[in-house]
């Protein structure tokens, strides 16, 4: 017991080192920001896509489909303007100082970076195959450094200061036009410097270099299965296992999830088969984390009162996805007899969806579907019937993983609820 408390104890350390990072979390927190409007393109690039040739032809018909086309142009298409503002946004914030104008600083520094272009009109224009998925690991080192960088200079003072008197916003103002030439000089640097080598930009250098192997191996099946694993025994030890393990591995998934879904968008093929991201939510974590729905419908049958209290408060959240009230009031945590089906339920999942994925069977998902979504729902959005079908197949699954065990618990829970009965009688 002793041992695993120390465990514990190291694990959480390293979870809250991890989490308070200001590079990790501006990085994460910078990614979740983008959520609104993500989902919104998403769901209007769903609803520009249902392949029903009466609906696609009223879309025609009537000149909505001109329309229903435009979220997605300017969400997923250009998510790495928003990406890097609200990187260096929250960076900034997280050292106390002045968010907005080193995040407009960084948006400036990454388009210009970015290659530009001379269009048939003779204007200049920057396409956006940069300003999507692409361009998302230099979107987020801009952030990073610009972020770094501003408060830097602003903490050595080197800022034009302002008499008193002078409003707030004109004082913040001035105060960021040193930085801003600092940083613009820093970034012509950069794309003076790799002008001069083959790659031309920054942009294909990272690509090739940097993004393409992470996304390949941080995507890859065996990388996901160790990811889930890690989930559950974090969780096991009291440690919340999403939080850390989409730190480290956010900035590798979000980009296979928006090639995914910018493919979905064109209606081209969908590019990578596995996309953590949404597996995660769709198959592995399939009534939250450790795939507890077969485990919040056992508790419904329970004997014991303390367990059938507990499924009926839990199993709608869990139809959401959110199991945090049955994982800590069950408690599976430090609960050696429900270890197993912990790690075993998304573990089967997992594997599972990724064969039926390799041959065919079912589709890659599109990562649409934004968390929360509940079951059925969420696995329809993301890969049509096929996908729903599967989370109810996953669903037995889990809770004939899960019963056995759940079935020794509930005994023991149920003894000594008649011990207490009699001894109160």
């Amino acid at each position: 017991m002793e041992k695993s408390q120390s465990i514990r104890i190291r694990l959480q350390k390293v979870s809250g080192a991890i989490q308070k990072n200001k590079y990790m979390s501006s990085i994460s927190n910078g990614l979740a920001a983008t959520m609104p409007a993500l989902i919104g393109g998403a769901i209007f690039s769903l609803i520009d896509t249902i392949n029903i040739s009466a609906y696609q032809n009223f879309l025609e018909a009537t000149g909505l489909k001109s329309l229903t086309g435009i979220p997605a142009l300017v969400t997923t298409n250009i998510i790495s303007l928003y990406v890097v503002f609200g990187i260096a946004y929250i960076l900034a914030k997280q050292f106390k100082k002045d968010g907005f104008p080193a995040g407009i600083i960084a948006l400036m520094s990454f388009l210009m970076v970015t290659p530009m272009g001379v269009m048939e009109d003779q204007s200049t224009g920057i396409g956006i195959t940069w300003l999507g998925a692409q361009g998302l690991f230099v979107a987020m080192m801009i952030g990073l450094i610009v972020g770094r960088v501003f408060v830097l200079i602003i903490d050595k003072d080197i800022y034009i200061k302002l008499p008193k008197g002078v409003p707030p916003t004109i004082e913040k103002s001035f105060a960021a036009i040193i930085p801003a030439l600092i940083i613009i000089t820093i970034m012509l640097t950069i794309r003076g410097i790799f002008s001069a080598t083959s790659y031309e930009t920054i942009h294909n250098f990272i690509f090739t270099l940097v993004q393409t192997p992470l996304t390949g191996l941080g995507g890859s099946w065996l990388a996901f299965l160790i990811c889930v694993v890690a989930i559950s025994l974090f969780f096991f030890l009291g440690v919340h296992g999403p939080l850390v393990v989409y730190s480290v591995m956010a900035a590798i998934w979000t980009p296979l999830q928006l090639e995914n879904l910018a493919a979905f968008q064109s209606g081209a093929e969908l590019p990578n088969l596995i996309v953590p991201s949404a597996s995660l939510m769709i198959y592995a974590a399939i009534g939250g984390s450790g795939a507890t729905i077969g485990l919040a419908v056992a508790m419904l049958y329970a004997k014991s009162k303390r367990y059938k209290t507990l499924g009926k408060l839990t199993f709608i959240p869990s139809l959401f996805g959110i199991n945090e009230p049955l994982i800590f009031g069950m408690p599976i945590v430090l609960n050696t007899r429900l270890l197993i089906p912990f790690i075993a339920a998304p573990l089967v999942a997992s594997i599972l969806s990724i064969i039926l994925t390799f041959i065919g069977i079912l589709p890659p998902l599109r990562g649409i579907a934004p968390m929360g979504t509940p079951l059925i729902i969420s696995g329809f959005i993301e890969g049509g019937w096929s996908v729903a079908v599967f989370q109810v197949i996953l669903s037995v699954i889990s809770f004939i993983i899960y019963y056995p065990f759940f079935k020794g618990v509930d005994k023991i829970a149920y003894s000594e609820e008649i011990v207490n009965e009699n001894k109160i009688t």
